[in-house]
């Protein structure tokens, strides 16, 4: 119709476009393929909205559960363990906690060695609505293996722990150090 060639689904799903959009490729091949920051960052924001649509009528976002589900998982971590384990300073773990907090799913207490820390603990109301919404992120999941495939996705999220990882970082600033 516009004169372009037609795409099949396995170069929409590499290159993460259904349209056929010329001007869009050569802007992908200008910056979305050349730098990594910006590509995670793109691909995040776009899964990052799909989970949300997969929570369902809930008034939680995807990030939110994430969170609800690690503070499960670490059995209630202090504000800096949370902190860490989501790749977060303090300041924004703060900030995205207040709502949670706001609405009795999550609640803060004193650690019972040192008072000065405070952990992070699911309410009953907080746990009943993580175990309700699993059912949701599954299928969020089953349909991102769908489309990338069982075996990609495994690797994209082995990969994607590595960049989130200490080691990364560590390794990171040590590359900086012998490029001078």
């Amino acid at each position: 119709m516009d004169g372009l060639p037609e795409r099949d689904a396995s170069s929409v799903a590499r290159s993460g476009k259904v349209g056929n959009d010329r001007k869009m490729e050569k802007l992908e091949d200008s910056i979305w393929a050349h730098c990594s920051s910006s590509s995670v960052r793109r691909a995040s924001r776009q899964l990052g909205q799909l989970y949300d649509d997969a929570m369902g009528l809930t008034d939680l976002r995807g990030t939110q559960f994430s969170l609800l589900t690690q503070i499960g998982y670490l059995q209630e971590p202090t504000q800096k363990e949370l902190a860490r384990a989501m790749v977060m300073d303090l300041s924004a773990l703060g900030h995205t906690l207040k709502p949670l907090i706001r609405d009795d799913l999550v609640e803060l207490v004193p650690d019972e060695n040192d008072r000065r820390a405070k952990r992070v603990r699911l309410t009953a109301t907080g746990s009943a609505k993580q175990a309700e919404l699993v059912a949701n992120w599954r299928e969020a999941q089953r349909r991102f293996d769908a489309v990338l495939g069982a075996e990609r996705s495994a690797e994209l999220r082995r990969t994607l722990s590595f960049i989130a990882s200490e080691d990364f970082a560590k390794a990171y600033e040590a590359a900086g150090k012998t490029a001078d």
